[in-house]
């Protein structure tokens, strides 16, 4: 695993534009778990099938070193709404998300709640699910956005809500427009809610996909570390 020279930071997200080769991803699951083996075949289409996968061996591997263990060992506990967390006490928080030949991972020490979400950055929104995700002034921020700019911009709206929904743990049971976002100096700041200390950050990824990042932290947003995660636990020749 290759780390940015950076100190280590709150909040470490690790990008992976994983292999698409067959015999990678046997090797990756031998250190996923026998549930995880079998939702891994569950998947329909290889594309899926090979998302979860690295998504998973990427999140084990990260966490193991958190944990001291290696990441056949790491447990992960899903709650009702099917949200991961680590079993054990001091556990960090933690997202995951995966698009089509990318995954993210955002692990955090020192902040309430986290959340990571990447999606294609050519995704085609129709314009009827504009109204079901934007608020009326977002809708109205798009519309003012000239044409080349405004798929990306849909795209990146998209991204920065479904972060913030992972971090609270609901996914798509609350309305993504409840949470809306309006821009201050370039950077995404969520409206309304100022019981909690939320940031919202979009990622660059070195690829070509959208990623957002939203954490909840009341001392301010902790430092970040983005890392290209290389897998270097390829057996040796």
């Amino acid at each position: 695993m290759q780390l940015s020279e950076s100190q280590p930071a709150g909040i470490e997200i690790s990008l992976w534009q994983y292999s698409r080769n067959e015999r990678d991803r046997d090797r990756w699951m031998q250190s996923l778990s026998p549930d995880e083996r079998d939702r891994a075949a569950t998947y329909r289409f290889e594309r899926d099938r090979a998302s979860f996968i690295a998504g998973r061996y990427l999140l084990r591997r990260l966490l193991s070193a958190h944990a001291g263990t290696l990441p056949g060992e790491i447990v992960l506990v899903a709650d009702e709404h099917g949200k991961l967390s680590l079993e054990g006490r001091d556990r960090p928080q933690f997202s995951l998300s995966n698009a089509d030949g990318l995954v993210a991972v955002a692990v955090a020490a020192g902040c309430e709640r986290i959340g990571i979400d990447c999606e294609r950055a050519d995704t085609k929104i129709e314009e009827v699910t504009l109204d079901t995700y934007c608020s009326l002034d977002e809708r109205r921020w798009l519309d003012e956005l000239p044409a080349h700019q405004r798929a990306r911009a849909a795209v990146e709206l998209w991204t920065l809500k479904e972060s913030h929904l992972k971090a609270l743990g609901v996914g798509l049971r609350e309305d993504p427009r409840t949470v809306a976002f309006a821009w201050k100096d370039g950077i995404p700041v969520m409206l309304g809610d100022d019981r909690y200390q939320w940031h919202h950050r979009l990622v660059e990824s070195g690829s070509q996909h959208v990623v957002a990042l939203a954490a909840c932290s009341q001392s301010g947003l902790p430092g970040m570390s983005i890392q290209i995660f290389q897998d270097d636990s390829m057996p040796s020749e």
